[in-house]
């Protein structure tokens, strides 16, 4: 087993560098007090509530403890061919190491043979896993193996492997910003606004380098904004509760919207950022919640602020729009999926009374927390991008989630 390395705490910012952290008493437990094998538990965020057991044993419900793996894939649900996690490619070791060449290559030469050493140490725990399912601290899930993969990454030195990559994108998208919230404000139905910052946030979503056709096509050919707009799949969607959430909108500003982001450039840029300042000009805080470390090419809490400082003009705004109660916070996390028991102390404290909460991706709201129960509203949002998943739904390779639970 990988050592996990040490980390230093974090806080939250209003979008600014970063302060000291605010809230909580002087016993609150720090950020690396809290830290438990590099898995970043630091506390449970209150918005959740009992869930259910997985799918397929018994639907108890479990009163305070909040499992994070909706997708039952060591347990058969009704309906879905059982499969085991082991087996699915989501922690890919060797095209992630193939990148890092080409991202690093300095340091990949220097990491010479051993890259090819430890994806056949990763190889061999999956192998160990498969024989004995608790060999490596617990039954293979998707946190699991994408925590050995990161440890695995961490050990040779790749620590950002894709930092060239997301620094393109975010200038790419930022460069994009003001003419998307533009063509946004241009749509005066409320309903058919709300509904195209939807289809944007699942748009940006598909930049995601963790899903291997996802990085071939970008490798390739790029990406467009614009045309996965335009190119998502037609709905119904395999999960689609759009039309409950536009109701619901129309009724209802929300106060305080905590929203865990996933992918850097037009995911977060083009996708997220429109939306939550759409929230901002009906009045809400909005915080948006960004990992602590590098992790594929999902967006860090430090270069989420960088990000919108940059788009910020001179008084503060936001595309027109105040964002002084835009606020970013460092989730405590540092890979592609999340278990919400574990999020750092500063985010539990600033979402204590939030009455929106947005997962999005597939890592964060799909593969783990599509059940979970929030004891406020909350949205489930991404796009499918492993056939495994696709699959175990019954949908569409690039199919769309959207899942809007009332509190």
């Amino acid at each position: 087993m990988f050592q996990p390395d040490q980390r230093h705490q974090k806080n939250f910012s209003k979008a600014s560098s970063p302060p000291a952290a605010a809230g909580g008493s002087e016993g609150t437990q720090t950020a690396d007090e809290g830290r438990r094998d590099g898995c970043g538990h630091h506390g449970e965020l209150v918005a959740v509530g009992a869930v259910p057991a997985a799918a397929g044993a018994g639907g108890e419900h479990l009163p305070r403890l909040h499992h994070p793996l909706p997708v039952p894939l060591r347990q058969p649900a009704q309906g879905h061919a059982r499969r085991d996690p082991v087996d699915r490619p989501l922690p890919q070791i060797r095209p992630v190491l193939q990148a890092a060449r080409g991202e690093r290559p300095h340091r990949a030469r220097r990491a010479g043979q051993g890259g090819e050493v430890r994806a056949e140490v990763y190889t061999a725990m999956l192998e160990e896993m498969k024989k004995n399912p608790e060999s490596h601290g617990g039954p293979p899930d998707c946190i699991l193996l994408c925590r050995l993969r990161e440890l695995v990454l961490r050990e040779l030195g790749f620590r950002d492997i894709f930092k060239k990559v997301k620094d393109e994108e975010n200038a790419k998208a930022m460069s994009l910003f003001e003419g998307v919230v533009q063509r946004n404000d241009e749509i005066e139905d409320d309903g058919k606004r709300v509904e195209n910052l939807i289809r944007g946030i699942l748009a940006g979503n598909i930049f995601d380098l963790g899903s291997a056709q996802l990085a071939e096509v970008f490798a390739k050919d790029g990406m467009s904004f614009l045309a996965s707009c335009q190119n998502l799949v037609s709905r119904p969607w395999v999960i689609d509760d759009l039309d409950a959430f536009k109701s619901k909108w129309a009724k209802k500003s929300w106060e305080k919207a905590v929203i865990f982001v996933d992918n850097s450039g037009a995911d977060v840029i083009l996708g997220i950022l429109p939306f939550a300042r759409e929230l901002l000009r009906r009045g809400a805080k909005v915080i948006l919640a960004a990992n602590d470390m590098p992790s594929i090419n999902d967006v860090t809490y430090p270069e989420l602020i960088e990000i919108i400082n940059k788009l910020k003009d001179a008084d503060g705004k936001l595309a027109g729009v105040d964002a002084s109660n835009l606020l970013v916070a460092n989730s405590g996390n540092d890979l592609p999926v999340i278990d919400l028991s574990s999020v750092s102390p500063e985010l539990a404290f600033m979402a204590n009374d939030a009455d929106l909460v947005v997962l999005e991706g597939m890592g964060r709201a799909i593969e783990t927390n599509l059940y979970a129960q929030m004891k406020c509203d909350s949205i489930k949002i991404g796009m499918v991008k492993h056939p495994e998943v696709a699959q175990f739904f019954g949908g569409r390779l690039y199919d769309c989630v959207f899942k809007f639970n009332e509190a």
